[in-house]
């Protein structure tokens, strides 16, 4: 997929993040230590990486190894607009069958923009029969539209409306970093 054109500034280096992605498996370690079945979902796209970094920082941690699952859900494109009027998901197979009775699931994305995605993957999973569901979320914008909010936030970035935080993860990118996209303004015609 081409990368939408615009200026790009680096806000977080590869050594950075995983220091970020350390503090966030510390945050979460007490919220799930001593559960029984913990479960970390990703959001695919860039969630589901992401989730395989944090699901290995808190097993680093002591936590028994989680099942780990992802969920097909759009709505945005990278540059976010809008591709789907209603958040996309899309049930990959065996998920149908899946019990997640009395699972703690950590729903894991890279952004919480307006809260579209991670209200759909919430609801599919609460439908599962989950003691609990947790989120964590690399960066939050704060900029949610639904009641809804992260349990850990690596990151809260305040950025202008029509700007882009871009999370590069690996292996959708070649270097794991956070990037400030400035899209190209148009003219009006």
């Amino acid at each position: 997929m081409e990368r939408p054109a615009g200026t790009r500034t680096c806000l977080y280096s590869p050594a950075q993040l995983e220091a970020v992605v350390a503090a966030m498996a510390a945050r979460l370690a007490p919220l799930v230590a001593g559960r029984p079945r913990l479960g970390v979902v990703g959001i695919l796209r860039r969630g589901a990486p992401l989730a395989d970094r944090l699901a290995a920082a808190l097993v680093g941690l002591g936590v028994a190894p989680p099942l780990r699952l992802d969920l097909a859900i759009k709505r945005y494109a990278d540059d976010l607009t809008l591709l789907h009027p209603d958040t996309r998901f899309t049930e990959q197979a065996g998920q149908a069958e899946l019990d997640l009775a009395g699972y703690t699931l950590v729903v894991v994305d890279d952004v919480l923009y307006t809260g579209h995605s991670l209200l759909r993957a919430v609801g599919y999973l609460a439908a599962k029969g989950p003691a609990e569901i947790r989120v964590a979320v690399l960066v939050d914008r704060g900029v949610a539209r639904l009641p809804l909010r992260a349990d850990v936030a690596g990151l809260r970035l305040d950025v202008a409306p029509p700007d882009v935080v871009e999370c590069n993860v690996p292996p959708y990118e070649a270097d794991f970093r956070i990037e400030l996209l400035q899209l190209e303004r148009r003219p009006a015609a």
